[in-house]
């Protein structure tokens, strides 16, 4: 089973940390959310010859890129949009909003969810605070706020560091989704109930954050003296004249008719509503004819026909590139993250929940918008490939640029031989037992020859791995493609590399517990333990038909049961917390207080895990002082002795024993 931390839209990741576009709601699974989307390479190269954007060209290349890509990947519907020069250029349903039924999915009336594309709205909320006045940019959070963020270093936050998830917040991936609606408690509660650690100092390490998100909504309710859902109703949804928009949970009755039906893939049951807790990261449902309007006001800098929601300048600055994480790669806006590509300024967002898979780019100096959103993950999570595709396929064929770049640096092979390595992603938890994602998720990068590397995550649409050529130092490009990563390079050290589709986390040497030798010890540790388990009653069996008996007395023989009973241990955890986050992965819901009682559980069975490391160490000693021992019995008892401390670091490095049961 394979992890990804990072919560993708509403927003990440889990575990999920992907990447194409995409920040997940779920912590723990794949996303194929955030970094599955990493794998979508475009299969159409940029040129300098372009298509008119027109409607007629646009509608024949959906027609040929939709209603082939939709049952190819197993996903029910999708709503195209696309606005250019403040008009709707158009607006395409394609599939359907339920399977059973059959009813198509119409742009006009059929609701989706977008997940972290709601954040939007949350950041357009906060600049019209911002302009009136009532909040700073650049101030403490706290003198907004009911409750204390503490400071790191002595460093407090801004809004600012929200916008550019810069605040240093690890992974917040408890109580995100729940089943029933009267288990949504206030967005104030909710961030009150845990303030995630600060793992890095504000405004250095960008790590995409749900919570950070949630915060700044929380921080515009306070301010404004309105619920947020009601603020932004009154102040974004009404005025731009999107009636079909909410961030309402449940929906409200006018709207409940129409919303799309979601499915993991379409051959299979539909989802139920997905309820989300931190509502200001990611809980709006919307049309793609409500979208257009608020794409066309953000190209038109703040501006909808007559009326304006945000000043020309307020809305420039929120396009305009706020913190680079890797230089010269894209940085993150305020809000918005930038994608530029092709030597076009786009800025854009994506979202997801478990079921919607949603992109919303503004070509910023073409006055183009488009969005994208799905209703099925698709089998294998083909919606993040199908997104990004659609993306970098529209990009390419209406605003070409030169193409790949075919430089060729002389240090090219050694530059790739440092880079290569294993890497962890900043979006992260790096406080509770989804360290365990974090290390079975990690990114390797190698160098393949020829100053040529490969990124583990970064494959082409049929599954081989990218091949990337550097152009600049540190700088790696696509091969047959445009598409970058970079490293950050400091005394002959990385220090960090990014990939230039996600501006909003960057990757760090995998050190210390998420070095890969740690999964060595785990595996080599847990096979140990296991084959002394099966060998317990083997050995007993064959003593027992050639009548043999057992020869261990005294303080050996407790040392033997003691340390079979250990390996029992080491195996029950080891299968214990292996059900619980394929459980956690398949439903995210989950994540709530009902699953403290058997967190608790396997703690305490870590807790045994670990004084099994002291057990074996005692029986080493006891077995070398022993002069009545032979050498197989040392050998024996240095492997297990390995085996029990290995997997005692293992309770301990991952921390699955905490006194705190949030995460």
């Amino acid at each position: 089973m394979k992890f990804i931390v990072g919560l993708t839209g509403i927003g990440i990741a889990v575990v999920g940390a992907g990447l194409g576009h995409a920040q997940d709601i779920n912590p723990i699974k794949p996303i194929a959310s955030e970094r599955a989307t990493m794998s979508a390479a475009p299969a159409e190269q940029p040129t300098g010859a372009s298509h008119a954007l027109t409607a007629s060209d646009v509608d024949a290349w959906l027609d040929g890129f939709i209603r082939y890509a939709l049952p190819t990947a197993d996903i029910a519907g999708a709503v195209v949009v696309v606005v250019k020069d403040g008009q709707v250029l158009t607006q395409r349903g394609f599939g359907v909003a339920d399977v059973a039924t059959q009813a198509p999915v119409d742009p006009a009336a059929t609701l989706f969810r977008i997940g972290s594309v709601s954040k939007l709205f949350t950041w357009t909320a906060v600049m019209q605070q911002v302009e009136a006045g009532k909040l700073n940019l650049d101030e403490d959070v706290n003198g907004y706020l009911d409750f204390k963020i503490p400071a790191r270093e002595g460093k407090p936050i801004t809004l600012r560091n929200l916008m550019t998830h810069t605040a240093g917040f690890e992974e917040h991936a408890k109580y995100l989704f729940v089943r029933n609606a009267k288990d949504l408690i206030p967005v104030g509660d909710y961030l009150k109930k845990w303030v995630p650690t600060r793992i890095f100092p504000p405004g250095e390490i960008p790590a995409y954050s749900n919570y950070g998100a949630t915060l700044a909504g929380y921080i515009v309710e306070r301010v404004s003296g309105e619920p947020f859902d009601a603020y932004v109703a009154r102040h974004i949804f009404q005025p731009l004249g999107m009636r079909n928009a909410t961030f309402d949970q449940p929906l409200p009755p006018a709207l409940a008719p129409h919303m799309s039906k979601s499915y993991h893939v379409a051959s299979g049951p539909d989802s139920p509503f997905e309820l989300i807790i931190p509502a200001p990261a990611g809980s709006v449902s919307i049309t793609g004819a409500d979208i257009a309007r608020f794409m066309i006001a953000h190209l038109n800098n703040g501006q909808f026909g007559e009326v304006r929601i945000l000043k020309p300048q307020t809305a420039r600055e929120m396009h305009a590139s706020a913190f680079a994480g890797v230089p010269p790669l894209p940085a993150m806006a305020l809000g918005f993250y930038r994608e530029d590509r092709n030597g076009h300024e786009i800025a854009g967002h994506a979202g997801d929940t478990e079921t919607f898979h949603s992109d919303l780019h503004l070509f910023l100096n073409d006055d183009t918008g488009l969005f994208v959103s799905f209703n099925s993950l698709g089998v294998e999570a083909k919606a993040h490939m199908v997104r990004s595709q659609l993306f970098r396929q529209f990009t390419d064929r209406y605003f070409p640029g030169p193409g790949p770049d075919k430089t060729s640096l002389p240090s090219a092979e050694s530059d790739a031989k440092l880079v290569a390595g294993t890497y962890i992603a900043s979006r992260r938890n790096d406080t509770s037992f989804l360290r365990i994602a974090t290390l079975l998720d990690e990114t390797k990068i190698q160098a393949l020859g020829n100053g040529l590397i490969s990124v583990s995550e970064l494959k082409a649409p049929g599954g081989a791995l990218d091949r990337w050529h550097e152009i600049a130092p540190f700088v790696w490009q696509r091969e047959h493609g445009v598409e970058r990563v970079a490293a950050v390079v400091k005394n002959g050290k990385v220090q960090k590399f990014g990939i230039d589709w996600a501006p909003f986390e960057v990757f760090q040497p995998a050190t210390g517990p998420y070095a890969p030798w740690n999964l060595v010890v785990l595996e080599v540790s847990l096979g140990v333990m296991i084959i002394t388990l099966i060998m317990w009653p083997t050995s007993a069996l064959v003593r027992r038909h050639y009548h043999q008996p057992f020869k261990l007395v005294g303080r050996s023989r407790r040392l033997y049961k003691l340390l079979r009973l250990v390996a029992l241990a080491d195996v029950v955890l080891a299968v214990g917390w292996g059900v619980l986050l394929s459980l956690l992965e398949k439903d995210i819901s989950l994540l709530n207080d009902p699953i403290n009682v058997w967190l608790r559980l396997l703690q305490l069975i870590g807790v045994l895990a670990f004084i099994g490391g002291v057990v074996g160490l005692v029986n080493l000693w006891h077995v070398c002082t022993d002069r009545a021992r032979d050498w197989w019995a040392v050998i024996g008892a240095v492997i297990i002795a390995f085996a029990t401390v290995g997997m005692a670091w293992i309770v301990v490095g991952l921390r699955l024993v905490t006194l705190s049961l949030q995460f």
